[in-house]
């Protein structure tokens, strides 16, 4: 009977301890899913579609209903409660004034919480909607710089081919997480082919005009790729290391490119265009071909000093040309006109052939070789022969020096050259030196009645760079730091006042000094031309000269028109393919496009 009732008791006992174990396991694993799911509601953003008691979200509504509800609203905006009281929800409280105009927001916008209303409400961003086409709701909502925004929103050029980029630098950092995965295996070869695909349109096609018809299949092939790697569970650190490593390598090439870039921009601009090669190789072997028994019939020309004498140094024949042809296209009386063209010897017979088989009205053309000059000059080895020089000086602001702002300014000079003028025209006291990239628009007789007094050189001066911002470059040299550059491309020279001055020699001296401290006589040539004209110079109405056609983009096109001289200093020039587009008509609009030589060598097109 005992043993009997000890059984009775365990089995009395028994069964309710286990199912209080039960009950208190069963507790814990629910804690445990709660605990799994609660954060991923608030991850997923599920709890936004819970109800409360308050206020319904502003979400729920579409811009139309939003529309909606604000026409069946009074004068002020203000929206009918009543319709909503059937929801079973409460409604929120009058909107204020304009309220209802506001955009609603968009889906995937990030929420910021308001203490002041113990919710959560909605950053929105600009949306196109029929609203926002007036401006209203768009300038309400977030300013004047919206509307501003859409009145100068510029259509993204090759849209396409930026996508397909973007597209490819994603896929290339998912692709080898992906591989890695057994299980993906036909999600790898599917990234693979995309990625293939892609890089053979990208590598044939720079533009959206160069890519094929079927490239947006393949574009949304790609994003279906994408969005199935970006579902699958990878280890983020390795894609993020990838896409470091994708980011180095694009860095890497864009700096590649950059330096690419300009120097091939500096091989453009320093060398000749194909087509005037054509020209200047077909001009030298038909000089050859042909005779030249017979002397020049203006020979005498060139030495009478009463006429208009115009020196031009260039290795350019059609630079020479349009110079040429626009002068005397303007000139009111052509035949007292006389030009001298100074140029090298590879270009010395070009020169000669064209100026020959073309005609300039009355004026008179000489071309001078300046390697085969015999001159005293000549003699000292240190006077080395060159054309016009430009320089890009950048310095601080002048007005404001302590800002730090730098600007950048091209100067163009006389170079080692133009020192032997006096020498080269010893019977001639007074010429008008003309560089080989201006183009004139005006009779320009009025400057050999200019009474310059005990001045040398009539230029435009360029008081926007002073000696004084140059002290770096000119040196310690005894100058007013007040005084202004000046430029050449117009300059009327007094030959009796030069050889009275000796600037040959004062040029020669400065060249000798300057270049100990510069290292070489190339540096050293412009600062001893703006030294060696101190003092000497005759200021030209400014109005004479409409410089930066060659570097700067925003010159108005009445100052251009309304200019005696255009002047093309800079690095673009307007025979090169990198010349400003907008002032390369001024230019060819004096080419004598009648030659059948230029057609020969597509100078025209």
């Amino acid at each position: 009977m005992k043993s009997g009732g000890l059984g009775a008791v365990q089995s009395s006992y028994g069964v309710p301890a286990k199912r209080r174990w039960r009950g208190l396991i069963i507790a814990v694993l629910g804690l445990v899913i709660l605990s799994m799911l609660v954060p991923l509601v608030f991850l997923l953003g599920l709890h936004n579609s819970f109800h409360t008691s308050g206020y319904i979200y502003e979400q729920r509504n579409t811009p139309s209903d939003v529309l909606k509800n604000y026409s069946k609203g009074d004068k002020n905006g203000i929206v009918n409660t009543n319709e909503e009281k059937h929801r079973g929800v409460k409604t929120p409280p009058p909107l204020p004034p304009n309220a209802a105009l506001q955009s609603p927001p968009t889906t995937n916008t990030p929420k910021v919480h308001n203490p002041k209303h113990g919710r959560t409400e909605q950053v929105t961003h600009p949306k196109t909607s029929s609203a926002d086409e007036t401006g209203t709701s768009c300038e309400l909502t977030y300013g004047s710089y919206c509307l501003w925004q859409q009145e100068h929103k510029e259509v993204m050029k090759d849209a396409m081919v930026k996508k397909l980029k973007d597209q490819l630098f994603v896929a290339r950092a998912y692709y080898p997480s992906i591989a890695k995965l057994p299980a993906q295996d036909k999600l790898s070869r599917q990234l693979k082919q995309s990625i293939q695909e892609l890089e053979h349109v990208l590598s044939e096609s720079s533009t959206d005009a160069d890519l094929p018809p079927l490239v947006e299949t393949k574009s949304e092939r790609m994003d279906v790729a994408i969005a199935r790697a970006k579902s699958v569970p990878v280890v983020c650190d390795n894609v993020d290391k990838k896409f470091r490593q994708l980011y180095d390598l694009t860095e890497d090439e864009a700096d590649f490119h950059r330096k690419q870039s300009a120097f091939l921009y500096k091989l453009n601009v320093l060398t000749m265009p194909k087509s005037f090669h054509c020209l200047a190789l077909k001009l030298t072997v038909e000089y050859f071909k042909s005779s030249h028994d017979e002397e020049e019939a203006d020979s005498e020309k060139f030495e009478d000093s009463s006429l208009h004498h115009y020196v031009i140094f260039s290795n350019n024949v059609l630079a020479a040309s349009v110079v040429i042809n626009s002068t005397v296209t303007h000139a009111k009386v052509s035949r007292n006109q006389v030009f001298h063209v100074l140029s090298d010897g590879q270009n010395y017979y070009a020169m000669k052939l064209w100026f020959k088989r073309n005609n300039y009205g009355e004026a008179a053309v000489q071309v001078l070789n300046v390697e085969h000059l015999e001159m005293d000059s000549l003699k000292d080895n240190s006077l080395q022969l060159s054309l016009p020089e430009e320089f890009r000086v950048s310095f601080r602001s002048y007005d404001n020096p302590s800002m730090g702002q730098f600007r950048t300014e091209y100067i163009s000079i006389f170079s080692h050259s133009h020192y032997l003028l006096p020498d080269i025209f010893s019977k001639l006291k007074k010429v008008v030196v003309l560089d080989d990239d201006v183009v004139i628009q005006r009779d320009l007789s009025s400057l050999w009645n200019l009474d310059m007094g005990e001045k040398v050189n009539g230029a435009v001066q360029f008081c926007s760079v002073r000696l004084g911002q140059l002290k770096g470059y000119l040196g310690e040299k005894g100058f007013s730091h007040n005084s202004c550059a000046w430029m050449s491309g117009l300059n009327i020279i007094d030959l009796v006042r030069w050889r009275e001055f000796g600037l040959t020699q004062t040029y020669k001296r400065l060249i000798k000094e300057l270049s100990v401290q510069k290292g070489s006589t190339t540096a050293a040539a412009w600062p001893a031309s703006l030294l060696a004209f101190e003092n000497k110079i005759y200021p030209l109405n400014e109005s004479w000269v409409r410089s930066g056609l060659g570097h700067d983009y925003k010159i108005d096109s009445n100052s251009i028109k309304s200019a005696p001289v255009l002047h093309y200093n800079g690095k673009m020039k307007p025979w090169l393919d990198l010349g400003i587009p907008n002032y390369k008509s001024y230019w060819k609009k004096y080419l004598n496009k009648e030659d059948q030589l230029l057609s020969e060598c597509n100078v025209n097109s």
